[in-house]
């Protein structure tokens, strides 16, 4: 990408229609408790959130009940999920607006920058601009999995990395998907790399390994010792 630093990975989206149930089998499978990080309003999504190392991050987000429900559907398809899946990434930017300006002149429309906030277990404030997760033509409509990335400028914020996260380093990232040059495409229109191995053909899917406390944990759909 031509404009600002290049995007690098922010972090991981593990997806849960039910937060802490999910949280409680990710820190005995681990070892590791997630921290929780905070709501966002409106979305009717809270998250947990552990290190990975690297200046990034593992979010895991589900439902709100302490929010009424959403006007349309949690992001991350989340209201349509039976249990948690490791559903899409996102990159590091700064400069978001010009960034989706110049996927747009190369044939990819990531969506239009939303400014969001949260307030932090502290009672501190987080503000930041992402595009909206899956918005990409294609690849986040026919699957709950999504190979392209949303964009992520935190501004003057401090990354959430930054706060002393409990730290579950990520081993690697492999993926599938029916069309592995679209999602190349993606990613070329993005100005990213994948953080991962070559991606294979088959059904869209998304393998993080982290290394836990009692050995290595894939994170997929589900999660298992490895």
């Amino acid at each position: 990408m031509t404009g600002g630093a290049p995007a690098v990975l922010d972090h991981l989206v593990y997806a849960t229609p039910d937060l802490e149930r999910t949280v409680a089998e990710v820190a005995e499978l681990t070892g590791v408790r997630p921290v929780r990080g905070g709501s966002h309003p409106g979305r009717g999504t809270r998250n947990h959130l552990l290190g990975l190392g690297g200046g990034a991050y593992f979010e895991i987000i589900g439902p709100d009940p302490e929010q009424p429900a959403p006007d349309g559907p949690r992001w991350f398809g989340i209201d349509a999920l039976t249990g948690p899946r490791l559903v899409t990434w996102a990159v590091r930017v700064t400069g978001i607006a010009g960034r989706v300006a110049e996927a747009r002149a190369r044939g990819y429309d990531p969506g239009d920058p939303v400014a969001m906030a949260r307030r932090t277990p502290d009672g501190g404030r987080i503000d930041w601009q992402l595009t909206p997760p899956g918005a990409g033509e294609g690849l986040g409509r026919v699957s709950p999995v999504s190979l392209a990335p949303f964009l992520l400028d935190w501004g003057a914020t401090p990354h959430p990395s930054g706060s002393g996260l409990p730290l579950l380093p990520l081993v690697s990232l492999d993926a599938t998907h029916s069309d592995p040059e679209a999602a190349r495409a993606a990613w070329a229109a993005l100005g990213v790399r994948w953080p991962g191995e070559p991606v294979a053909g088959g059904p869209a899917q998304l393998t993080a390994v982290l290394e836990g406390r009692h050995g290595r944990v894939a994170f997929g759909r589900g999660a298992v010792a490895v």
